[in-house]
């Protein structure tokens, strides 16, 4: 659930066009029929204890599956414990969704070291030297000028955020950009991806309306993608622009897909920061997600 399950959306959307089997991420309480014995299910929980994930663990260990935890420790470590399955452990004290790192690439590592993938050291090296460079191009002390992270953070402050990607590789990062900008900046987002919105949410902006000038739109860019896809971003601009108060770009960086897949998390991650500074709070905390954790176990 929510910064423990962005791990394996992202790893669904990267591995597609690899694996010959399908990466299925479960948020919920309840397993599909067909988990069996012939099943791996990675049980991602940071802290061990989201309810959600160990009810959907019991089941799995009912049907019998292949099973790998993730987790800082908690009730998941206990059952993994308890039940002989391998547990990863993962460096307590961070927020789950600071935790992305920790929670990709030991998946990554395992499926690769099962023969499932291909070796990933050479994308995992371009990958680690593009956030070099961005960390200092979107760093505190960068000038804004030169600094697209507080860019968008500046243009998106006091607006209603629509974060587009496209299916595919950039479908869970934008999704990640959504609950970044949720949690870190305690502001309301949505996202949603091409082409499927251009079959439903475009006719949303027909009428003028004072909230859609309250909209920006934020466009993950892939600059390797499929080239429909860069046509139908340049028709639909086209058709809404005037509509909301801006259209915001945002290119990856970099070759190969991971490298241009973490290059738009750190933007998002980093411009969620600028913007929670914008917006006077602490990126850290989330007392409204604490709160309903307290009323659940009343």
């Amino acid at each position: 659930m929510g910064g423990s399950a962005i791990g394996g959306d992202l790893l669904s959307n990267y591995l597609t066009d690899e694996l010959s089997f399908p990466i299925v991420v479960i948020r919920g309480y309840d397993i599909p029929k067909f988990v069996d014995e012939n099943s791996l299910v990675f049980a991602i929980s940071y802290s061990g204890n989201t309810e959600e994930t160990i009810s959907a663990l019991k089941k799995c260990l009912e049907a019998k599956a292949r099973i790998i935890a993730l987790t800082s420790g908690g009730k998941l470590e206990v059952l993994a414990q308890e039940n002989n399955f391998p547990v990863i452990k993962v460096p307590a004290g961070i927020q789950p969704r600071a935790a992305i790192s920790y929670l990709f690439f030991p998946i990554l590592k395992v499926l690769e070291r099962l023969g499932l993938i291909k070796e990933k050291s050479g994308e995992i090296e371009e990958t680690f030297n593009i956030l070099q460079e961005l960390s200092k191009e979107y760093s505190a002390k960068s000038p804004i000028e030169n600094n697209l992270a507080k860019k968008v953070a500046l243009s998106l402050y006091q607006y209603l955020p629509l974060v587009y990607g496209s299916e595919g590789l950039l479908e869970a990062v934008a999704m990640r950009w959504k609950t970044q900008i949720n949690e870190n900046s305690k502001w309301p987002c949505f996202w949603n991806v091409f082409s499927e919105l251009d079959h439903n949410e475009i006719v949303g902006y027909e009428i003028e309306n004072s909230i859609n000038r309250q909209v920006k739109i934020v466009y993950l860019q892939d600059k390797e993608g499929h080239l429909r896809i860069e046509q139908r971003r340049g028709i639909t601009r086209k058709i809404i622009e005037d509509k909301v108060a801006e259209f915001i770009v945002c290119p990856t960086k970099g070759k190969g897909k991971m490298a241009r897949m973490f290059s738009l998390i750190y933007l998002g991650d980093l411009a969620s920061y600028y913007l929670a500074i914008l917006n006077q709070v602490d990126p850290s905390p989330v007392a409204c997600i604490e709160d309903l954790k307290k009323e659940l176990d009343r």
